[in-house]
């Protein structure tokens, strides 16, 4: 229990109360004999001058011995609550009317004394005689009441006798019934407090039974935990922290489990593309080797460009997982800067010239008459184009078409990459820019294609904040586009003229 935040609150309150009470009764016993002795002080300050004037303890300018004897039989029996003492001019006890075995002292301080007939606030408390240490309340006078005096007439003004009087009344009933009343509005306070600390924590305990749930659920059941919100107290917003903690680690965790599904396939797609390669390339050097002396040059000159050209196959396939990686790792940043993009797509149509002209297949390049610039990575880019052209020339027939087009609209530069191919089946369309897809395409294989090249193009574009979109039709041909921002223009702020005007480029006639 005392583990429990509940409990240490219970026992601090607990350990504060009583800290309270305490202080309440010492500083309430301390104020009461304080305001007792200024009081009883105040009220007999003429005492000891009023007993030498009305029993006439000055006779011819001296102290009446008899007189005085006589005042302290009387006074002892009329108000036995005081003390009369006789002291010298030195402060020396001359005679008193307490016992003789009583007294203890033989002189009493002057400084107190003098203090008091200079009229200092009171209380002042003075040397009591029947103690070593004590000193109490008191009146005094000095006698005759000249300068300087031979001595002074001192009145204890609480004596034994009132001692014994204070000790009955702090074991009598009222002093009882009043601590008993402090003991219980002490444990009601107690009562009271618990129970409002017992409310206040039942939601943190709820919330803790929420966490609780769910670690023990392997964090994949999680009920929200319903409050106030941000504008409760503080425990109101970490139940709010939690769950948006929660749906982070929700986030979180099924991310990394997509990407645990992601590298079991990388696994099994990688396992099996570069076994095929490193099967056929090392068959090939080894029928080289068994057949070096029996091969005419023709087939060690065969044997070799069949090795080189599946090695050259495992290189495009471990430079496109190793950049895969990195783009879904973050490792690799686009570095922005300001270019043209129709300069960028005269120059990839230029590269694929000649790989098109053996195909016998025809890129057109439309561009607006209006220039545009835009903000990218232009070699990230340039790679994006290169994927997508590859893409389309490997399934686009002989004697087909691809499109490369820019247009402009609404601050945006549209980037459209178009063939004439045989198309993707609307099962599979969903599932072009997933890693190793091949699909259902009629295109033949030539072993250069890996199925990682949309993949890259689709990081590419997300990392450049756009997005990558894929449209298609069963033997018409499919088309790619994505989207950047227009930065500037030479004729405008924004580059958006219209897009009817363009300027068609043919790369390659058949």
């Amino acid at each position: 229990m005392l583990n429990t935040l509940y409990g240490k609150l219970a026992l601090a309150l607990m350990a504060l109360l009583g800290a309270i009470g305490l202080s309440y009764g010492l500083i309430s016993h301390a104020l009461t004999q304080r305001y007792l002795q200024e009081a009883q002080q105040s009220f007999n300050r003429d005492l000891a001058r009023n007993l030498v004037a009305d029993q006439r303890l000055i006779a011819d300018g001296r102290l009446d011995a008899k007189a005085l004897k006589a005042t302290f039989e009387r006074y002892m029996a009329i108000n036995p609550s005081i003390e009369i003492y006789w002291l010298d001019a030195q402060g020396t006890i001359r005679a008193h009317s307490a016992e003789p075995a009583a007294v203890k002292r033989d002189r009493v301080a002057l400084e107190p004394i003098r203090a008091f007939l200079a009229g200092a606030e009171l209380p002042i408390l003075g040397d009591d005689p029947r103690s070593h240490d004590a000193r109490k309340s008191f009146s005094v006078t000095p006698i005759p009441a000249t300068e300087p005096p031979e001595g002074y007439l001192y009145v204890v003004l609480r004596g034994e006798m009132y001692e014994s009087f204070e000790r009955l009344y702090r074991d009598s009933l009222l002093l009882r019934l009043s601590a008993w009343v402090l003991a219980g509005s002490l444990l009601a306070g107690l009562l009271a407090g618990l129970l409002l600390f017992r409310l206040l924590t039942r939601r943190l305990r709820r919330l803790a039974a929420v966490v609780d749930a769910f670690q023990h659920s392997e964090f994949a059941a999680w009920m929200p935990y319903r409050g106030a919100g941000a504008r409760g107290d503080e425990i109101e917003q970490l139940g709010l922290y939690f769950n948006r903690m929660a749906e982070r680690l929700q986030v979180l965790i099924g991310t990394l489990r997509e990407r645990d599904t992601l590298r079991r396939e990388l696994v099994n797609h990688v396992s099996h593309d570069l076994r095929t390669p490193l099967a056929a390339l090392h068959g090939y050097l080894e029928t080289l080797q068994l057949k070096a002396d029996r091969s005419s040059p023709a087939e060690r000159q065969a044997y070799l460009d069949a090795a080189l050209r599946h090695s050259r196959r495992l290189s495009r396939l471990v430079g496109d997982l190793f950049e895969l990686a990195k783009l879904d790792a973050h490792a690799i940043q686009p570095r922005r800067e300001r270019f043209p993009p129709a300069e960028l797509l005269q120059d990839i149509a230029q590269k694929y010239r000649i790989a098109a002209w053996e195909h016998r297949i025809e890129i057109d390049l439309l561009l607006p008459s209006t220039a545009m610039f835009i903000e990218a990575d232009i070699g990230m880019i340039e790679r994006l184009l290169d994927n997508l052209i590859l893409n389309a020339l490997h399934h686009t027939p002989l004697d087909g078409r691809i499109v490369l087009e820019l247009g402009a609209r609404e601050k945006i530069a549209t980037f459209t990459v178009t063939d004439t191919g045989h198309g993707i089946a609307p099962e599979d369309l969903p599932f072009v820019f997933d890693r190793f897809y091949r699909g259902s395409s009629r295109a033949q294989d030539d072993s250069n294609h890996l199925g990682l090249g949309l993949a890259i193009a689709r990081r590419i574009a997300e990392l450049h904040g756009g997005e990558l979109r894929a449209s298609s039709e069963l033997g018409q041909g499919t088309r790619f586009t994505f989207d950047l921002p227009v930065r500037a223009s030479r004729t405008d702020d924004f580059g958006v003229e219209a897009t009817d005007r363009r300027t068609s480029v043919v790369v390659m006639e058949k």
